[in-house]
């Protein structure tokens, strides 16, 4: 009898098992896919793709993979080194009851967090809906008359309306903008980095002060940070005497009882919606809401969900005025925004529509009426409060802080420390009677048990209001059908289920687009972020809280170190766009402690992300743009007769590599050599990071900082456009110049570095998905994700360009880990666009690629090393279908102006009254597969035009879907 092969335990538990899941090809396909290319190994297509003086000498210094069941393990019991006090602390951050129904389907469902930002809205209608719902919550409860789809963070979003205020102003020569003192201090931290680089000045005081200075613009909080209420009313009023903007931070829920801003004649009301649902994960992710006058609509940062119409006048929804975008503008844009925070808004929409405006009222003042019996067991124990009235948050002063604060500790309890002996605590929906007692002992010292049963009858009897009559709320809100008809779980269920239907996402197929990285998001990675170790931790709880938190955070930042080649990282920036300006402010701050302050000249490929010269201008940069020759490359002479010119004040470079146009530049080395030689920094875009992992990197290759998308390369997911994280990598000469923080200081950075968002870390609960990737992949497996990651591009590139041109190549005709397919002269020849096809594809069930970006007239095409062969061949099989489509049209065979590509996408209803002159099967179902699987676009195709000229940001009532 044979005898098998005998195998260790080491190889039957083989801890490579997560990276065959991960890379989509099997060692078949690859074998495949390389023959197709005329190649034998995947080395070989890396000694041809990828210049040789760049490639690391080495492999990484990464622990050994670890497999999936191993790394949660190690991940849980770093989780259990945090201690989760009930955390009393507030300061915008809140205990929070998560409706179930929407933990499960929402925020732990792929079909919600997989999907990507709604550039093919047609294909997009269900978080479209989510996220017009969270518009119409904001227009609501804010009072004005119109809203974002949502900004990075509160703190973000106020500098955000400070940049506003500035632009929109009649106060054209003042240059000073007031900040009210009792304003949240991350927020005022933000704020003052913001204001340093655009050249304002800044002056606190108490919000009465705001009108007696000249100022552009005025911040004021409501309620402020020790929980006090004021009308603002007529300060507002004598603000707006002098021509100033007032822009007003609110508590979402305190809103649901108070008057709102907007009532009381605020031009901005921003703040975050975190308590609608969202765990505080030791500061996020969380939307932010900012709402502002219909007249200041071209100046709102952010992204706008508008309604329109498709080709049969039915409504549809889609991203209103994109050409605000800093895309499209450049560094003439607004803002550098590019991610709005997606997933957590749609959580904030559906807790909303779950709760309804009777249900937010019942936990609204079921918070205020805990607050108040807090507030009467204080004032009876002799304790003095500091605010007067109050929504949730009372502050008061005792006799010997440090006593109060060791018991609460003891008791496993955190409550905000002022100093001076004044000590604040925030109530929130999961506070109960028994944890008023609690409090009452712990901040009293008192012995005995109090009866609160007894005690909120005598507040009952006393009828005591801590909202002046004045501040009360009279004003109906979420009055539409939407907020009062899915209250029921089954109800719930059935909506999220029905919206989520309407989108294409990873679930379906893959998507395909160039410069985003759609790579797998791996249930493992993401079944940490809703552990309540890390989704119920106060962003500024005592670090002897956080220990876990600490450990995972210093593991990742040295990984990530390790795989870049820099020296240190921040983890603060919440999304790409955020660290390239945070990147970009080290530059400068470098710049100024080297007493060459006056260096301020960006140097810009014309190929770049519209972030970068918009981030650049917001760093107080001057963006000089440099050329690309015709392969899409730098030019070189242009390059060194500006850095030549300019070389006094020449400030940085940003450069993307490989290239926006998806090749590896051979003079890349050379481009990091002349900018230095010139006294200037090379930033390097973090964008294409995926194709440089354990194959290069930015600070081999020669650069001084990087931004890391993390929702690209390492598999945080891009939930319907946000949410991001964008840390900053960079050398050791700029590590002293790395964002700090004013309530918890982060170590190996200069204290006095202001803040470039609202929590130290950034969005810390989604750092564990980055955690679980590399841990799973290991060193080898991230360069043999990357060299997959190539050989899918290489293979679409070759079997498409048979069909259409790809655009540009690098050595020996190969290109990076994305292609560029040029329709230009399909256009000319058949009037076919390349907007047509990204549309057909739906009828397909594939998202477009990446379309005119970043030329005109094209489609930007990146696979993953996710995707196997058979979805890559089903893609090629759909364009080459497409192809065939279009060479019937130029031939006169199919009607130029009623085909398929024209009318697409269809729909059901087209389905059902059939009017078009080509058949059925021939517009929704082209290949065989669309007969067992299919994708139904919910609307045809929309009209943006219409949308823009009759512009309506807030939901669609129900006569209008009517008529």
């Amino acid at each position: 009898m044979s005898q098998t092969n005998p195998q260790s335990i080491t190889q039957l538990e083989n801890h490579q098992e997560f990276v065959r899941r991960h890379i989509g090809p099997s060692e078949a396909e690859q074998q495949a896919m390389l023959k197709a290319l005329g190649l034998n190994s995947l080395d070989e297509l890396i000694e041809q793709t990828v210049p040789k003086k760049i490639q690391l000498p080495e492999a990484l210094a990464l622990p050994t993979a670890r497999s999936e069941q191993d790394s949660l393990n190690y991940l849980k019991s770093l989780a259990k080194q945090n201690t989760v006090n009930k955390s009393y602390i507030g300061m915008g951050y809140y205990n929070v009851k998560t409706p179930t129904v929407i933990l499960r389907n929402v925020l732990e469902n792929p079909g919600w967090y997989t999907a990507y930002t709604p550039y093919q809205p047609e294909g997009a209608q269900g978080r479209l809906e989510a996220i017009i719902n969270f518009q119409q919550v904001t227009i609501d409860l804010t009072g004005l008359e119109l809203a974002s789809a949502s900004l990075l963070d509160e703190a973000t979003a106020a500098a955000e309306a400070m940049s506003l205020a500035k632009r929109v102003s009649k106060n054209k020569k003042s240059n000073l903008f007031f900040i009210d003192e009792n304003a949240f201090p991350q927020t005022i931290d933000v704020m003052q980095e913001r204001a340093a680089y655009f050249g304002f000045e800044l002056i606190y005081g108490p919000a009465s002060d705001a009108a007696n200075h000249d100022v552009f613009g005025a911040f004021l909080q409501y309620p402020d940070k020790h929980g006090n209420i004021e009308s603002l009313e007529s300060l507002i009023a004598q603000l707006h005497e002098k021509k100033a903007i007032v822009a007003v931070a609110a508590d979402l829920m305190s809103l649901v009882l108070l008057k709102s801003p907007g009532e009381m004649g605020a031009d901005v009301v921003l703040g975050s919606a975190q308590r609608f649902g969202v765990p505080m994960g030791f500061g996020g992710p969380h939307a932010a809401f900012f709402a502002t006058r219909d007249a200041y609509k071209r100046s709102i940062p952010g992204r706008i969900i508008g309604v329109s119409k498709d080709t049969r006048d039915n409504q549809a929804l889609r991203m209103a005025m994109q050409t605000r975008e800093q895309h499209i503008r450049r560094e003439k844009a607004t803002s550098n925004i590019c991610t709005a925070q997606v997933l957590l808004a749609n959580m904030a929409s559906f807790y909303a529509v779950y709760h309804g405006p009777e249900g937010l009222k019942r936990i609204a003042t079921r918070i205020n009426r805990l607050t108040t019996l807090l507030a009467e067991q204080l004032k009876a124990n002799k304790i003095a409060l500091v605010n007067q009235h109050w929504f949730d948050t009372l502050t008061f002063t005792v006799d010997d802080a440090d006593s109060v604060i060791k018991r609460a500790l003891a008791a496993g309890i955190n409550l905000r420390n002022d100093g001076n002996n004044q000590l604040g605590a925030a109530i929130d929906e999961t506070t109960t009677k028994d944890d008023i007692a609690q409090l009452v002992k712990v901040i009293t010292g008192a012995d005995q048990s109090i009866d609160m049963l007894q005690a909120d009858e005598q507040l009952m009897k006393q009828n005591i209001s801590s909202i002046p009559a004045e501040l009360q709320r009279q004003t109906e809100f979420l009055t539409h059908p939407v907020f009062n008809s899915y209250h029921s779980e089954t109800e719930m269920l059935r909506y999220l289920k029905r919206l989520e239907n309407k989108d294409i996402s990873l679930t379906h197929s893959m998507i395909a687009l160039g410069s985003c990285t759609m790579k797998l998001n791996a249930t493992s990675e993401m079944i940490p972020v809703s552990w309540p170790e890390f989704a119920n931790m106060h962003p500024f709880a005592p670090k002897a809280q956080t220990k876990g938190y600490d450990q995972m955070i210093k593991e990742l930042g040295d990984w990530l170190i390790t795989i870049t080649g820099y020296d240190n990282i921040s983890m603060q920036p919440n999304s790409g766009a955020q660290g390239e300006y945070a990147g970009l402010l080290a530059i400068m701050k470098y710049h100024e402690s080297r007493g060459e302050g006056h260096r301020n000249i960006c140097l810009i490929p014309s190929s770049a992300h519209g972030t970068n010269p918009a981030s650049a201008q917001m760093a107080n940069m001057k963006v000089v743009v440099v050329n690309c020759d015709d392969k899409g490359n730098v030019d070189m002479d242009d390059l060194k007769n500006k850095a030549q010119e300019l070389s006094d004040n020449l400030a940085a470079i940003m450069v993307t590599y490989p290239s926006t146009h998806g090749v590896y530049e051979e003079s890349i080395k050379d481009i990091c050599d002349i900018v230095h030689q010139h006294g200037g920094q090379v930033y390097m875009d973090g964008a294409n990071m995926n194709a440089q992992v354990g194959i290069t990197a930015p600070g081999y290759i020669g650069s001084d900082v990087s931004h890391l998308n993390l929702h690209k390369t390492f598999c945080i997911p891009h939930g319907g456009g946000g949410p991001g994280m964008g840390p900053i990598g960079v050398k050791s000469h700029l590590a002293p110049f790395l964002p700090n923080h004013t309530v918890r200081t982060i170590e190996d950075t200069n204290e006095g570095n202001g803040a470039v968002a609202a929590a130290p870390y950034g969005s810390a609960s989604i750092l564990p998905i980055s955690w679980m990737y590399i841990a799973m992949m290991g060193g080898e497996g991230l360069r043999h994700a990357t060299e997959n990651a190539l050989l899918n591009a290489n293979y679409l590139a070759k079997k498409l360009g048979e069909h259409y041109p790809v655009l540009y190549t690098g050595r020996n005709d190969r290109v990076a880990h994305e292609c560029i397919i040029d329709l230009r002269q399909i256009k000319a020849d058949t009037g076919i666009t390349e907007v047509d096809i990204a549309k057909r594809l739906m009828d397909f069930g594939f998202h477009s690629p990446t379309m005119s970006f970043p030329v005109a007239g094209t489609l930007m095409i990146e696979p993953t090393e996710s995707e196997s062969q058979a979805e890559l061949d089903r893609f090629i099989e759909t364009m080459i279908t497409i192809k065939q489509e279009i060479n019937q049209i130029a031939s006169g065979e199919m009607d130029k102006d009623h085909n398929p590509l024209r009318f697409a996408p269809h729909t059901q209803v087209d389905v059902a009254n059939w009017d078009r002159n080509y058949s059925i099967k021939d517009a929704c179902f082209p290949l065989e597969q669309q007969l067992t699987s299919k994708f139904w676009p919910t609307v045809n195709r929309i009209d943006d035009v219409f949308g823009d000229r009759n512009l309506m940001c807030s939901c669609p009532t129900v006569d209008s879907y009517r008529d």
